[in-house]
């Protein structure tokens, strides 16, 4: 899902959601931030909605319709799993078909980060901050357990050299940092 949205609405319309959110949940209570601030919620509530549209092309037929009875595969109800984001740990629902051959794009099968955590990972480290300050940071900040050894392999998979051959036999192994 690399394609960018066209704008939905002007920017007094955004502006105006964004008002009406922020004042729906500051009399419900709900912080911006954290847990079940309103961020994670709008984070989970895009997710869920993108996966299930996912889910609708992959089958090729609307949730609830009657043109999926006796088609083969169908929707076999949704399994939790939790995604850390740039805000945090969100869990989300994500949809499962009876063929098992659902391969969801915007959070792929046991991808547990979503794109943006590696960046801070590796902003963090090129800093000079230590496997372990790095993983206080996520759970100082996002309140989300991240061990040192996944900091350490996230940073491994963007420091370690790549080595290759040159096209020519006989010359000598090049290694390259990514």
């Amino acid at each position: 899902m690399t394609e960018t949205l066209e704008p939905m609405a002007d920017e007094v319309n955004q502006l105006e959601l964004a008002q009406q959110l922020l004042a729906q949940a500051k009399e419900q209570g709900i912080e911006l931030m954290g847990p079940n601030g309103l961020l994670g919620q709008l984070t989970k509530n895009v997710l869920e909605t993108a996966l299930d549209a996912e889910m609708t092309e992959h089958l090729g037929y609307e949730k609830n319709d009657p043109a999926g009875r006796g088609s083969g595969n169908s929707r076999n109800g949704t399994r939790s799993k939790t995604v850390l984001t740039e805000i945090g740990p969100v869990e989300i629902d994500v949809p499962r078909d009876t063929e098992s051959s659902f391969e969801p794009k915007i959070v792929r099968k046991r991808q547990r980060r979503l794109t943006g955590i590696d960046e801070i990972v590796l902003s963090l480290s090129a800093k000079g901050l230590t496997t372990g300050e790095i993983s206080a940071h996520f759970q100082d900040i996002y309140g989300a357990s991240v061990s040192k050894d996944t900091i350490s392999r996230i940073t491994d998979t963007f420091t370690e050299p790549r080595c290759r051959r040159t096209p020519s036999p006989g010359s000598p192994t090049r290694c390259s940092r990514r």
